[in-house]
């Protein structure tokens, strides 16, 4: 695609955000360049990923190359954890039938893997390159891709928008360089380029954390079919993990506290430290009496964070860049390449559709925040329904204990809702409520919500069948929308682009769930006066007589799936 600019997008970081943005954007014809400061592959942590991320792997077109690896396939978790201090285990096959498992990965191997996938989709790599500054402000003087020196001056290259975004970095040989572009995805991790240049970051005091890892040779197994599972083992100190490899290693790594953690690195080494943890923990270090260390301990800091405005005039921040949450369920990958794709979607339409530019800024925010939350609500749930140990950890984090969810604002119900309804099944909240010892408040709502559905299916049930002869009950029902509930147009993810649509506002979807045009249509129609007939009627009347049976068919269906969810309260 011609271009008056350096390139169309840059990108900033060859992670698993950057790469997935930047291979969605080379597929819509955009020039892209995307820049990574290191040489790859390069060691990073992180190797358990969750089923979530197969799908989008798949449609990256990189999960050929990611099952040829060999890597270990991950089918659960096995956690010490609870109520108990014996090891218990679940599967991701119980809640995910078209993804029964995730897989183990060798970080260097795998995102060299999607860096790789980026090229091969017509996206320019350039290793070795480190962004220092994102000026999105407009520039009076910038070159196109021109050496500086520092100090110097650089003059106004013909055909270059002022008002263009700007990546000022150092290449390869050390060189400062300024590059335009129209559009600039932040997906430097971490690091965080533009949060911290804009001050964007907002850390969460609930989970200031600091995570201790090393690579070990020959560490035991569980014993099947948890072989290849994620063995999570809480102790007094915080939590550990060990995740078994392909290579024959096993990644295995401490969280704790992260004031008292570099207190105690500091007066003892990263080695001692690590060692003195893992000898609280029996069953972890039971699995590592005959193994021996390969590589480390390193230390990263895992105090979660969330950035504001992460979609603007010109940029959208992705993956770590955007917000990180405790590391307890896996999430990092798939919120990373989740993310990526989106901001993707983001970048083409507002490059496309400037109009739509602003809407969708704000609907890719929605959409990749209302997963981070989903996964920190979970990780506040499981902190607080541990009670193996009992320590200044875990009472400093027990957050909803005896408080009904009031630290974040929120009703019992609410909080519930937030952390499971409307979500795919993952599992957790099962967990929690048949091995933890969750809040009192959060198991009450889920009894009463699973309770209401059991209810709600039966009665729908009874009014759709007909009796003695005489049509089914509900088409003399008059339905109505729970309080709150509405028809919105706004954009909604479509093939690699934002796309104007409807959505249905709800409380377990504050930010909408996308719906079709006939379900949008249904629930305009329903006011707590108009009978299902009435309805029925009405939509035939606007159908081909062709469609018309169909229609009804999937009409009874909305109306079924919408009363018993809720979002039709009565009929």
């Amino acid at each position: 695609m011609a271009s008056e600019f350096s390139t169309d997008v840059l990108v900033i970081g060859g992670g698993p955000a950057g790469s997935a943005a930047a291979t969605m954007l080379a597929r819509q014809g955009w020039q892209v360049l995307l820049l990574e400061r290191e040489l790859f592959p390069r060691e990073h942590v992180g190797e358990s990923l969750l089923p979530a991320s197969i799908p989008i792997l798949e449609e990256l077109g990189v999960l050929p190359a990611v099952e040829a690896q060999g890597f270990v396939k991950k089918l659960g978790a096995t956690m010490v954890w609870g109520r108990e201090r014996e090891p218990w285990s679940w599967f991701f096959g119980e809640t995910n039938r078209r993804n029964p498992h995730s897989y183990q990965v060798w970080r260097p191997t795998f995102d060299h893997l999607l860096l790789d996938n980026a090229a091969a989709n017509g996206v320019e790599v350039r290793q070795g390159w480190r962004a220092t500054e994102i000026l999105l402000a407009p520039q009076s003087s910038h070159s196109l891709e021109r050496p500086q020196s520092e100090g110097a001056v650089s003059q106004q290259s013909p055909g270059a928008d002022a008002s263009a975004p700007v990546v000022r970095c150092l290449d390869h040989n050390g060189l400062q360089r300024l590059i335009p572009a129209r559009f600039v995805v932040d997906a430097s991790g971490q690091n965080g380029l533009l949060g911290r240049q804009l001050d964007l970051r907002q850390w969460d005091e609930s989970f200031r954390n600091l995570a201790v890892y090393a690579y070990y040779q020959g560490a035991e197994r569980l014993p099947p079919p948890a072989d290849t599972n994620i063995f999570i083992e809480s102790y007094a100190h915080g939590w550990l993990w060990t995740i078994p490899l392909h290579t024959g290693q096993a990644s295995v790594g401490a969280v704790v506290d992260q004031q008292i953690g570099e207190e105690q690195v500091r007066e003892l080494g990263l080695e001692r430290f690590l060692t003195d943890q893992l000898a609280e923990a029996p069953h972890t270090a039971g699995m590592l009496r005959n193994a021996q260390k390969v590589s480390g301990p390193f230390v990263v800091k895992d105090w979660s964070y969330a950035c504001d405005n992460i979609a603007g005039d010109g940029y959208v921040l992705a993956g770590d860049a955007a917000c990180f949450i405790d590391p307890l369920f896996s999430s990092g990958v798939h919120l990373a390449l989740m993310s990526g794709v989106l901001a993707a979607a983001y970048a083409t339409t507002a490059l496309r559709n400037p109009e739509m530019g602003p809407a969708a800024a704000q609907v890719y925010a929605e959409l990749y925040m209302k997963e981070y939350h989903h996964f920190r609500e979970m990780v506040r749930l499981f902190y607080s329904s541990n009670r193996t140990v009992d320590s200044y950890f875990w009472e400093a984090r027990r957050i909803l204990e005896g408080q009904d969810g009031a630290d974040s604002g929120l009703s019992p119900r609410a909080s519930f809702i937030q952390a499971v309804a409307g979500q795919p099944p993952r599992g957790y909240e099962r967990m929690v409520l048949e091995r933890g010892a969750a809040p009192a408040a959060f198991a009450e709502n889920v009894r009463a919500v699973e309770e209401d559905r059991i209810r709600r299916q039966s009665e729908i049930q009874g009014l759709l069948e007909p009796r003695n002869g005489q049509p089914p009950r509900i088409l003399d029902s008059a339905p109505r929308l729970g309080p709150g509930v509405r028809v919105e147009r706004k954009p909604v993810p479509g093939d690699g682009v934002f796309e104007w649509g409807y959505v249905l506002v709800t409380d377990g979807h504050p930010e909408g769930l996308p719906c079709s045009n006939l379900v949008a249509r249904l629930a305009t129609m329903v006011d707590g006066q108009t009978t299902v007939r009435q309805i029925l009627t009405a939509l035939a009347s606007e159908a081909e007589p062709a469609q018309q049976e169909q229609l009804l068919g999937s009409v009874v269906t909305a109306l079924q799936i919408l009363y018993v969810d809720g979002t039709i309260a009565g009929l």
